[in-house]
């Protein structure tokens, strides 16, 4: 069965006849324009909302976070225990995907008077701060420039550094059949903040180092391809890495490693060695479940045969970035502090996307009514359970399923742009023609 449908040009596309499947139907009808100023006015009411209530909030879920402290550390001198184990693993998950998350976006910057949760000095400019406010594997300020900026702003592209469907295509070279995929991806979830994400995060800060300051990449290095702990070491000795893998251990995991499994337990070894040792191992166990418990609410945001990739970049604020911030990404079951708190606020990944530096509680408000104009435009508004969410990230991961492709016929061309390492490289703008496309669909 074939659906002709007759559209009007969005801003001047060139007349194509582009083949549709039914799941993509949607596009052919939707009045981006007008979806984008709904999302962009509704935006600005939340932000005009905000104030006490928010900051209350924030300090609401800060508490929590220092009572999973309390008790993780109050009990870590025991025998590893559940107890001990699940209340360090929440404090570490907690303070980055809520507290380290939104105060490095912004999202207090217009309720927090004291600047102390504010985006400009928030665990930035020491290890003094970082110690304070927010202390993992990676390191703030590289993980701005790799999340805030690059992975926000180009979400489902290319160049977005979380993408990943891109980042396992060196499995196809190196693992082969579905088997090794298999055992990569479930070893991968334990580890993946301190074998993969510092170093893909400092990698992307040394790469915005290397451009600012007008220096050409190593010969024969591809700044789309994903760093490892493997490949720091592998790529540096091949001068072909931008990242001195000495470095990457004493700037970003080394303080880490050495303030949260030596430093913090060692005062137990003045009342007994055992005591030591129990609190290292329910450092170290709390740590692997933190991987998993952060792999499970981050990795899966993005990652699904239903949500969409794309060609090209398009402009921050447009009409397309926000139908792209959709688009891309998937909640989980949303509503109540506590089940927000389990989710790390991930829950809502889709109202963060379209509006990154917004505070937590805007986004349970925003919620109901983002997804209320998704439904009036018949955008595709993708909320589920975050374990269906986690097997379709899965397949992903093991070649099972793809992603969409978001048909680049029908961007809106005024929305579109090029990044500066793509003008720096060459690339052209694809020509912007006008008029009427006709879309065949198949169903």
């Amino acid at each position: 069965q074939r659906q002709v449908v007759a559209r009007q040009g969005r801003g001047g596309e060139a007349s194509a006849s582009v083949r549709l499947p039914k799941e993509d139907m949607w596009i052919a009808q939707l009045d981006v324009t007008g979806f984008g100023r709904e999302v962009r006015e509704l935006g600005q009411r939340l932000e005009k909302e905000q104030g006490q209530a928010d900051q209350d909030h924030l300090h609401k879920l800060l508490f929590w976070s220092d009572m999973c402290a309390v008790v993780g550390v109050a009990t870590m001198w025991m025998a590893p225990n559940p107890v001990s184990v699940v209340a360090l693993s929440l404090w570490t998950h907690s303070r980055w995907t809520m507290i380290g998350h939104h105060c490095c976006h912004g999202g207090y910057n217009r309720t927090d008077e004291t600047g102390r949760y504010s985006s400009r000095g928030f665990a930035v400019g020491s290890l003094w701060r970082r110690s304070m406010d927010w202390l993992d594997w990676m390191l703030p300020e590289a993980w701005s420039v790799e999340h805030n900026n690059l992975h926000h702003h180009r979400l489902g592209e290319r160049s977005d550094p979380d993408l990943i469907e891109q980042n396992v295509e060196v499995w196809d070279k190196t693992a082969g059949g579905r088997a090794p995929k298999d055992v990569l991806t479930i070893l991968l979830m334990f580890i993946w903040k301190w074998y993969y994400y510092a170093p893909n995060t400092y990698k992307e800060l040394k790469v915005a180092e290397y451009r600012k300051a007008g220096r050409p990449l190593p010969e024969g290095m591809d700044p789309h391809t994903a760093a490892t702990l493997l490949n720091t070491f592998t790529s540096w000795f091949k001068g072909t890495g931008v990242v001195d893998p000495w470095e990457l251990i004493t700037k970003v995991v080394g303080p880490y490693f050495l303030l949260h499994f030596v430093v913090l337990p060692l005062p137990l070894a003045l009342l007994s060695p055992d005591f030591f040792w129990n609190a290292v191992t329910n450092l170290v166990i709390a740590d692997v479940l933190s991987n998993f418990h952060d792999f499970v609410v981050i990795a899966t945001n993005h990652a699904g045969e239903d949500l969409y990739r794309f060609e090209r970049g398009c402009k921050p604020k447009s009409p397309t970035f926000y139908l792209r911030a959709v688009t891309s990404s998937a909640n989980f079951a949303t509503g109540g502090d506590l089940n927000d708190f389990m989710h790390g606020w991930l829950n809502y990944q889709i109202e963060h996307h379209v509006w990154p530096d917004l505070s937590m509680l805007s986004y349970q408000k925003a919620q109901p009514q983002l997804q209320a104009i998704c439904e009036r435009y018949g955008v595709p508004y993708v909320q589920e359970d975050v374990f269906t969410r986690l097997r379709k990230t899965y397949d992903i991961f093991t070649s099972r399923a793809s992603m969409r492709r978001y048909p680049d016929e029908l961007e809106r061309e005024e929305d579109m742009m090029l990044w500066a390492e793509d003008r720096e490289a060459g690339a052209t703008p694809r020509r912007a023609a006008a008029e009427v496309a006709k879309v065949a669909v198949a169903a």
